[in-house]
């Protein structure tokens, strides 16, 4: 049982540094693999989803056993030795590192976490089987999109190994907050979803540090639309959720929504939906 995938052009870029896969491996072993080692900056992640055996890296004696993961970097010398009553079958994935840019020594980076482990020998914390499954299947299928998908779940790959030599280290660096320029689609999204109750043109300007005219442009840009426009189908929109619930009446929904009276949300309802509130509950 083998699967092999060579001489493929797989790139896959971390923190702006290019990796390139060049050998990925299914098979059960039924034969000892002698001694051998990388050149520079090439790695070689193994991932032992089954079986049993023996590694021997830099003259140290592993055992192999369900799970183990280990990672052979530039020039370290590792051999492979399968058990011969339940041989054991392994994922590997060799990968060749580019040149990239320097980082900051003080917060080390994913990369330099895992370029700067040529050797490491433990057993998976972080579900690779599911992920190195996932990777041969979509280079078996290769349905729509599965380049994206492999160059995707390689990244995770060395996002995962990193996350098993530190054991769930917190990182250093993190998102910068968003921007009033960058937030101000989702202050709009939540306001005409969750505060429909009492949609206020004025209210919303404040919220997104605009004037009247401003905010009515931005909603015009962004939906196609008035602000009155989306009013109502906000409160429409809710309208049609509370009307499934049998025990609310009509005149209770009216109130809920904001509405003066129950006639005004009845007129309201039938021309959006051009049919009444009960009719449309009829028809739910």
């Amino acid at each position: 049982m083998r699967e092999l995938y060579t001489d493929l052009n797989i790139r896959f870029t971390v923190e702006q540094t290019d990796f390139y896969a060049l050998n990925l491996v299914f098979e059960r072993f039924l034969r000892t693999i002698p001694s051998h080692s990388h050149g520079n900056n090439s790695y070689e992640i193994h991932y032992i989803p089954s079986g049993y055996g023996h590694v021997k890296i830099n003259q140290v004696l592993y055992d192999i056993v369900p799970g183990t993961l280990y990672i052979t970097g530039p020039h370290v010398e590792h051999a492979q030795v399968p058990s011969r009553e339940d041989p054991m079958c392994e994922y590997c994935v060799y990968v060749k590192v580019g040149k990239g840019k320097k980082k900051n020594p003080q917060t080390p980076s994913v990369l330099e976490l895992f370029t700067g482990t040529p050797f490491w020998f433990g057993q998976d914390s972080q579900n690779i089987h599911g992920l190195m499954k996932q990777l041969f299947y979509e280079l078996e299928n290769r349905y729509t999109g599965y380049m994206i998908q492999v160059e995707t779940l390689l990244t995770q790959l060395i996002i995962l190994m990193v996350r098993n030599y530190e054991m769930k280290s917190k990182a250093k660096q993190h998102f910068a907050p968003s921007n009033l320029e960058d937030s101000k689609f989702i202050i709009l999204e939540e306001y005409f979803l969750y505060e429909y109750q009492n949609l206020s043109l004025d209210m919303l300007a404040q919220r997104l540090g605009l004037s009247r005219r401003q905010t009515e442009r931005l909603l015009k840009d962004h939906y196609g639309k008035t602000f009155q426009q989306k009013k109502t189908e906000a409160k429409m929109a809710a309208a049609a959720i509370l009307l499934s619930d049998s025990s609310r009446t009509i005149s209770s929904i009216a109130e809920e929504l904001g509405y003066s009276s129950g006639e005004h949300f009845s007129a309201a309802f039938k021309r959006h939906y051009q049919m009444t509130a009960r009719e449309y509950r009829k028809n739910i």
